[in-house]
């Protein structure tokens, strides 16, 4: 009996933990770009410094991560300047999922605002709370999809991140992180190709 009472929340506490992580997530993987951005173009020019405490605070701030390594540690511009390149492609891929979230808010929430109609060609048309519903519940999966994508984005991120405060980084980081990258840009342009 007391097994299956364990069981449970544990069940449970995943789902709950994962849901707690998308918020959060989603705003580390907005700021990934300007970061990056901003990095590239302050480290070579003497900010180096200010742009590794930037990503320390995104780190620890929005995804509430405890600092890793030591934080007193002055890592080389090329090592920041490559962190910010990698942050790059990781923001660039990020734009996909975050475009998912905001299309998912436009075409699916507010669906019968944005779209006066006629209906009668539309997903679950002619009416517009069939038209809504359906564009709504054709939504939700790819929200949820969208958010389990910047999740992952924001966790590979956050490891990145730990390598400037001298962190030994697994195997498998730089390889998912450009394996990331060439997915993201697969997609974009098949995506650009159906348009």
């Amino acid at each position: 009996m007391s097994a299956t009472a364990t069981a449970q929340p544990t069940s449970r506490s995943r789902p709950y933990r994962l849901a707690r992580r998308a918020g959060p997530s989603l705003a580390y993987c907005a700021t990934l770009t300007p970061v990056a951005l901003f990095t590239l173009v302050k480290a070579p020019t003497g900010g180096r410094d200010a742009a590794v405490e930037r990503w320390r605070a995104l780190r620890t701030g929005l995804l509430a991560a405890p600092p890793a390594g030591a934080p007193g540690r002055r890592p080389g511009t090329l090592a920041v300047l490559g962190h910010a390149l990698l942050s790059l492609l990781l923001g660039l891929v990020a734009l996909l999922p975050l475009g998912v979230e905001v299309l998912m808010v436009l075409r699916g929430v507010l669906y019968g605002l944005v779209d006066p109609g006629p209906y009668d060609h539309s997903w679950g048309g002619p009416s517009r709370g069939g038209a809504w519903l359906a564009h709504f519940l054709v939504g939700l999966p790819l929200a949820a999809g969208g958010l389990a994508a910047l999740i992952g984005i924001a966790a590979v991120h956050q490891r990145l991140t730990r390598r400037l405060d001298g962190e030994r980084s697994p195997a498998w980081l730089l390889p998912t992180t450009l394996l990331i990258a060439a997915a993201g840009a697969v997609l974009f342009v098949a995506w650009t190709h159906q348009i």
